[in-house]
């Protein structure tokens, strides 16, 4: 089982024909079940043309009506990508996975209150998507890193999920999903809304959460940890190695650790820390 996305996922692609949406559509396809996952792409301009064999609609309504497609992820320019979030918004997709970054803050300050109400769920934008390792990876993760198993990540930081991933690794520890929320100030789910999906997800053993330094997201879900979680939580914050940060890494590490969270300040460490709090009992994904 994963959180989000699985082997029986179809999604679509906006700005499928730009060179970005081409590059990391043909990677994801060839990843686990990409090929049957991804069935559609998008581009007003382009409609009923073919990219790598997969069909080019004019709208996220029309491509989601003809292939059945659910989630789409958006590699739309800047200037434009807020108004791909609402398209998708619009048509009542389950999930957007906007991996764009440097959308104007005013655009995603008004897409977030459009949203209001909607079904739709929003990872990004800014972010290097998700993956359930084996099945499906949507975005732009380097698949190869991760192996099936029984541990959540959930991190602002992408370089260093795919760190631990390999720190884990040597350990023959496997992930059920990892997710990459991104770092932009105005954004779609954060941590309290995926620490719930993994603590119901049977799945799903224990958890590592990444932070950054900014903002109080990190210090909120601690708490909220503190209160509901009933499963392990590792927890690290980039930047508390960087010079003139340490006292606001720290700061939310303070917070982590009253909190029952397991942190550690040498990134290094991460996967050791996970390890030991888990291996014993730890059962390969079946």
């Amino acid at each position: 089982m994963s959180i989000l996305v699985n082997k029986n996922t179809r999604v679509m692609t906006q700005g499928i024909t730009g060179k970005a949406g081409q590059v990391h559509t043909a990677i994801c396809r060839g990843y686990g079940n990409g090929r049957k996952c991804f069935v559609a792409g998008v581009n007003p301009n382009k409609p009923g043309q073919f990219m790598d064999g997969i069909p080019v609609f004019g709208t996220v309504r029309e491509a989601s009506a003809a292939t059945g497609a659910t989630v789409s992820v958006i590699y739309v320019p800047p200037p434009f990508a807020a108004a791909a979030i609402d398209e998708a918004v619009d048509a009542g997709l389950d999930l957007v996975v906007c991996v764009t970054r440097g959308i104007p803050v005013r655009d995603m300050i008004r897409t977030r209150s459009r949203m209001e109400g909607s079904r739709t769920l929003l990872l990004g934008p800014n972010c290097p998507g998700l993956i359930t390792p084996d099945e499906i990876q949507v975005g732009i993760m380097p698949g190869e890193i991760y192996q099936r198993g029984r541990i959540g990540m959930v991190s602002r930081s992408g370089t260093l999920t795919y760190e631990v991933a390999h720190q884990l690794r040597r350990f023959g520890i496997g992930q059920s999903s990892v997710v990459g929320i991104g770092g932009d100030p105005v954004g779609g789910l954060q941590y309290i809304e995926l620490l719930k999906m993994f603590n119901d997800d049977p799945h799903t053993d224990a958890v590592i959460m990444i932070g950054e330094i900014g903002g109080d997201a990190e210090a909120q879900c601690a708490r909220w940890i503190r209160e509901h979680m009933h499963k392990p939580v590792v927890g690290f914050v980039a930047g508390s190695t960087v010079a003139g940060e340490h006292g606001e890494a720290d700061g939310k590490l303070g917070v982590m650790k009253e909190c029952g969270i397991h942190v550690t300040h040498n990134p290094a460490e991460i996967g050791e820390l996970l390890a030991s709090l888990i291996m014993p009992d730890y059962l390969p994904f079946d």
